[in-house]
């Protein structure tokens, strides 16, 4: 039967000798017998041993486990449950990862959209973040809710067209823009704006806010804090979410 020094063992395995021999401090790769010059010496079985540990390692059982795993009469009982908690702590490892991940892309992303980027705007960032969800929900459901007015704006424009029923386009048109101002109130309503200058979290006038020149995500505006005008990020209200909760 073939013997192995803890070197050759260690290379068969593509380990370190000091992994080798700590395995062995551990109590789960001892050698099954010493040489007369005191040196260790494995035999097959060992290296069965030691490539079950490493395989095991690569999944990411710690040590523990693995020795708890091998002081059983019959770890075949447990090797599963072991595994199987495992899997869930790395997929719970990897949904960490992957929200980290996409927090650091919408950083990122926010980095590029805001105009005089400093450290401090990282603040704003946060806030802008987490209302983002919130902001666009509030987007969807105006949307949503003048898909109706916009059909049947349209529905008689072809009625009008077509059979000549014009005080139709005339009813429906109203509606529209009174549906529009609803809007327009709601929305700003629900809006604050970030100054990229002074970081100040403000809310403009209606009618500064309604007339000024805007990207899907700001606004021109002055500060009334700093005074400057320029554009400045549209987030969702906190406080006219609380006063209306």
């Amino acid at each position: 039967m073939s013997k192995y020094t803890t070197g050759e063992i260690a290379k068969l395995c593509g380990v370190s000798v000091r992994t080798v021999q700590y395995y062995d401090n551990r109590g789960i790769l001892i050698p099954s017998e010493l040489s007369e010059g005191g040196r260790r010496l494995y035999t097959e079985d060992d290296l069965k041993r030691m490539h079950i540990i490493c395989f095991l390692r690569e999944a990411g059982l710690p040590i523990n486990s693995i020795s708890a795993l091998f002081a059983e009469k019959n770890p075949e009982n447990i090797i599963s449950v072991l595994l199987e908690e495992q899997e869930k702590s790395l997929r719970g490892e990897l949904c960490e990862c992957q929200k980290k991940l996409e927090l650091l892309e919408g950083i990122q992303r926010e980095v590029k959209e805001i105009p005089n980027f400093s450290v401090e705007s990282i603040g704003d960032i946060a806030h802008i973040m987490k209302q983002k969800n919130k902001l666009s929900g509030m987007r969807w459901s105006m949307i949503l809710s003048g898909l109706p007015v916009s059909i049947l704006q349209c529905v008689s424009i072809v009625l009008w067209i077509m059979n000549g029923f014009w005080w139709l386009f005339v009813v429906w048109a109203g509606i529209a823009i009174l549906w529009g101002v609803w809007a327009s109130v709601y929305y700003f309503r629900h809006v604050d704006y970030i100054c990229p200058e002074c970081h100040t979290v403000f809310k403009p006038r209606f009618k500064e806010s309604f007339w000024a020149y805007h990207t899907p995500r700001m606004r021109r505006l002055t500060c009334p804090n700093c005074g400057r005008k320029g554009l400045c990020i549209e987030i969702y209200a906190e406080k006219e979410e609380k006063n209306h909760g």
